[in-house]
């Protein structure tokens, strides 16, 4: 039988690197993409995950048994990204539909499974979803990302973002008419 996350952290602690490693398996793919997709950059994701891995490993000596690892680990992507967004606003950077070595950013980053945009399977829409995810205010991109594109519940998108469980409904009601309205044209 697999180790839970909270047991896996239970064995780091205790000095069992191949539990990080289990860890790193397990969610290091669903928070590069959240990443990639929030920011809209590779490298730039991949470096906010290193440091989102690296927060793990400073905290793992102080880490409450209590707590929920993936709760915590996407927490900790969400304010590495809302920090990142936060400092990209005062500089230029590419937009979220801005090929990445030559292929629209939704086929290079890595999945194991469809993604929404790739299910349209429609080459106009796609990078009209693309635009009209990049567009979202931060709070229900956020949401989106995390429901939609790493299957994560509402409750613990609560956890996560510290938002009230109606808050995070509505912040996921008020992204999908948004979306909505912005694709309503191609159909």
């Amino acid at each position: 039988m697999e180790d839970g996350d909270e047991a896996l952290v239970a064995r780091y602690r205790r000095g069992d690197v191949a539990a990080f490693e289990a860890l790193l398996d397990r969610h290091g793919r669903g928070v590069f993409r959240f990443l990639a997709r929030f920011v809209g950059d590779d490298a730039r994701a991949e470096d906010l995950a290193q440091d989102c891995w690296m927060r793990f490993i400073d905290a793992a000596p102080r880490w409450n048994p209590d707590g929920r690892f993936k709760v915590w680990i996407y927490a900790v992507a969400r304010n590495l990204a809302t920090d990142e967004a936060r400092r990209a606003s005062h500089r230029a950077h590419s937009p979220l539909d801005a090929p990445v070595r030559g292929r629209p950013v939704g086929e290079v980053v890595p999945s194991g499974a469809r993604a929404p945009e790739d299910a349209a399977g429609d080459a106009e829409l796609r990078p009209r979803l693309l635009r009209a995810i990049g567009a979202l205010p931060d709070e229900q991109r956020e949401v989106f990302l995390l429901r939609e594109y790493e299957g994560i519940p509402f409750a613990e998108i609560a956890g996560i973002t510290g938002a009230p469980l109606p808050t995070v409904k509505s912040r996921m009601r008020y992204a999908l008419e948004a979306l909505r309205r912005a694709l309503q044209e191609v159909a």
